[in-house]
């Protein structure tokens, strides 16, 4: 039986060079990729890309100095996967939010150098009799990450079962920027809106987006392409994305980041969350035998 630690890891997949294992806590083992391209740290907990750097660039993913690592502990930073519901459960509250797979074990099944020396991680979802309470559909869940110059997930759901389900997801990722205050976020526009603070109200963007106050908005009927503008690092980061129906927004702000803990003073405003999903009126409805494939590619460009 294979396990999930850095010895094993390092014995069954690692790569001179370009990819070894590391136990950086009790039950807690981290992929650590270096190649010509960029450098990322990606944990078994949750297949959660925690780092991302393309080579000569300011890193892309934000991970918080105040981040925990821990078992079943969700990570603050990083590319964590909401499945398979995003936000709340609809109907059981004691669920975890943006339910379980990035607290879970995946199974790495797969690491290898391509030929233009990027490097393709597969990760499956190991599903459990805790899991199997909170899901009972037959599914089976793959995440496939690749490092290159650009940072490319790609998150399958294949309904195994004889039954249709309703699938909620995102990929929550954390971008690194230099100042929430001056960064924008072109792509959105003319899009409608839910805007989740102080109540959840229907809205239109008008032109690009921009941050004063806590943010916290499902766009709808996306079209997978924006762009953040730091004119901070000097820089925009591209994100692309297919099978996405929706893109979230986030800044926690001030006083909601303060209240989490594991932001660090002024944290929020090194960081914006922009995800691909598939939320509120987007979520999928996946067929018996079909499967579900939600990709997000991440470059940096400098200005």
């Amino acid at each position: 039986m294979t396990t999930n630690t850095a010895a094993d890891l390092n014995r069954r997949l690692a790569i001179a060079e370009f990819l070894n294992f590391e136990d950086v806590a009790e039950g807690f083992t981290v992929a650590n990729v270096t190649t010509r391209h960029a450098t990322a740290r990606i944990a078994l907990q949750g297949a959660h890309v925690m780092t991302y750097q393309p080579a000569g660039h300011p890193p892309l993913i934000w991970l918080s100095k105040f981040a925990k690592f821990a078992p079943g502990k969700s990570i603050r930073g990083g590319v964590p996967v909401c499945w398979p519901w995003f936000g709340p459960h609809a109907s059981e509250a004691g669920f975890p939010g943006h339910g379980f797979a990035r607290t879970v074990p995946w199974a790495l099944t797969d690491a290898r150098l391509l030929p233009d020396e990027r490097l393709r991680l597969k990760f499956e979802l190991i599903h459990s009799d805790a899991t199997r309470a909170q899901w009972p559909h037959a599914s089976n869940v793959k995440l496939i990450i690749t490092v290159g110059p650009e940072l490319e997930v790609a998150l399958a759901t294949t309904n195994t079962g004889s039954t249709p389900f309703e699938l909620g997801q995102a990929l929550h990722t954390y971008f690194e920027i230099g100042d929430i205050r001056k960064t924008t976020i072109t792509g959105l526009e003319n899009c409608d809106y839910l805007d989740k603070v102080g109540g959840t109200t229907r809205k239109t963007q008008q032109g690009a987006v921009s941050f004063t106050q806590e943010t916290d908005r499902i766009y709808l009927g996306t079209r997978g392409h924006c762009e953040i503008h730091d004119p901070v690092l000097g820089r925009r980061i591209v994100i692309t994305s297919t099978g996405s129906h929706s893109t979230i927004v986030w800044n926690p702000w001030t006083e909601k980041a303060d209240k989490m803990g594991d932001f660090g003073t002024d944290g929020h405003l090194g960081m914006v969350c922009v995800e691909t999903a598939n939320a509120a009126e987007d979520v999928i409805q996946l067929a018996p035998g079909a499967t579900h494939r939600m990709t997000a590619q991440y470059r940096s460009i400098k200005d």
